[in-house]
């Protein structure tokens, strides 16, 4: 037999996975899953938008529940029937709120000309100031500034006037919400617990008990926040309002209702509310007036944030300062005024929800949900360690912590952490 003639041994393709670095192809996996996660909140977002005249009324109707629900479960324990407690407790908030308000609107307009008076006083100042004083204009100078601004006014006229169209449409959509808002708070407040059972029968019957454990812990801190929210608005607006009134500062009254509402959007709503109390003090009364209405607000911020909310709202209710801002931030991007409104209690709510669907057990939840759980949601940062940006005693701290065996009471939070 003659030899055959052996062909080479093409070489063993080398598999693509193993040429790939793993930190690339987990790199990889990470991004299409967040990709996809992306274009999912993207697409849900789009849909908000779009049904933004049902969503809106939906979410302050739950805010309102999370309100009146307890007065109307505590009417139904004395024994009045729910529908009747129903009842009471919408006419009942219907009729403090028109109140209020209707005492608020006399009040501002008892006092704007007051304060227009004052406000012209205060130009005039101004005005003498910038003849007289460092600046030496003339005359002629802010006659023509004056003028500028007529001009402008005149001629975006009509921009002006197709304005005020459409604050009307505005103020339609306004009161068809209100109705909206007011019919779906009816049933939240009558069979809330029916609607989320019913809604939660779409979850796989696995989970669905899990995922409806976690909406009653989600509403219970809806509860609690707006209730905290409410009495910390309360306080705001009788501190700051009485300092305006005892420093006779006009409108104190408005000013002190619009710090009411103002807190309902931390942080940023009583920036913006402080800043007008300011500035109609420092127009009005000058500017010794201004700074210690500026005391007065930096003051009661300080007792809110120190105080009010630690002692009502407790840690597990609590969110991190930048949270907030982040989350109001978005709310506005995405939903203008009422989503910055309901950005923080819809934080609030998904924490809760979602720290009870992750947690393994009833007593792990209750254990990571308890009021001095978790010291993350803390705002206050832990002492430094000195050490911390010397990359010799981070790894050797790091070497040993890895060889030395955890304790038995440590195990259960080495897998946590895993």
């Amino acid at each position: 037999m003659t030899d055959q003639k052996q062909r080479p041994v093409a070489p063993a393709r080398a598999n693509t996975a193993d040429a790939v670095h793993p930190l690339v192809r987990q790199s990889a996996e990470w991004a299409w899953r967040l990709l996809v996660i992306t274009a999912a909140l993207w697409v849900l977002s789009m849909i908000v938008q779009r049904l933004a005249t049902v969503v809106i009324p939906l979410a302050i109707a739950l805010l309102a529940a999370g309100l009146l629900a307890p007065l109307v479960d505590w009417l139904q324990r004395l024994g009045v029937p729910r529908s009747l407690g129903v009842f009471v407790a919408l006419i009942g908030s219907i009729g403090v709120v028109a109140g209020i308000m209707t005492f608020v609107v006399e009040q501002f307009v008892a006092g704007l000309p007051k304060l227009t008076n004052e406000f012209t006083e205060s130009i005039k100042k101004v005005q003498d100031w910038l003849t007289n004083g460092p600046p030496h204009l003339s005359n002629e100078q802010i006659r023509n500034v004056g003028d500028t601004i007529v001009k402008t006014i005149q001629f975006n006229q009509d921009s002006l006037t197709s304005g005020a169209l459409t604050t009307a449409t505005v103020i339609g959509h306004i009161l068809t919400g209100t109705f909206l808002t007011l019919f779906i708070l009816i049933f939240f407040l009558y069979g809330g617990d029916q609607i989320w059972n019913f809604v939660t029968r779409i979850v796989p019957r696995t989970h669905r008990e899990r995922v409806r454990v976690a909406g009653q812990l989600g509403f219970g801190t809806l509860v609690g926040f707006v209730r905290a929210t409410v009495v910390v608005a309360g306080v705001d607006a009788i501190g700051i309002g009485a300092g305006l009134a005892i420093l006779g500062v006009p409108l104190a009254l408005p000013l002190a209702s619009l710090v009411f509402i103002s807190a309902f959007v931390p942080i940023i709503g009583a920036f913006l509310a402080g800043f007008v109390a300011v500035f109609i003090a420092l127009m009005t009364k000058g500017l010794v007036t201004a700074l210690i209405v500026l005391g007065i607000i930096i003051a009661v911020m300080q007792l809110e944030g120190h105080v009010l909310q630690p002692l009502l709202l407790g840690r597990a209710v609590s969110i991190h300062p930048l949270a907030v801002v982040l989350a109001i931030t978005a709310g506005v991007v995405l939903g203008g005024i009422a989503g910055g409104l309901l950005a923080v209690p819809f934080v609030a709510v998904m924490n809760t929800a979602i720290r009870s669907l992750l947690a393994g057990s009833p007593e792990e939840a209750f254990q990571d949900l308890r009021p001095d759980a978790n010291r993350l949601y803390s705002a206050a940062p832990d002492r430094p360690d000195p050490d911390r940006f010397d990359v010799t005693a981070t790894l050797a701290r790091e070497e040993e912590r890895a060889e030395t065996p955890p304790r038995s009471g440590d195990t259960d939070d080495v897998e946590r952490d895993r």
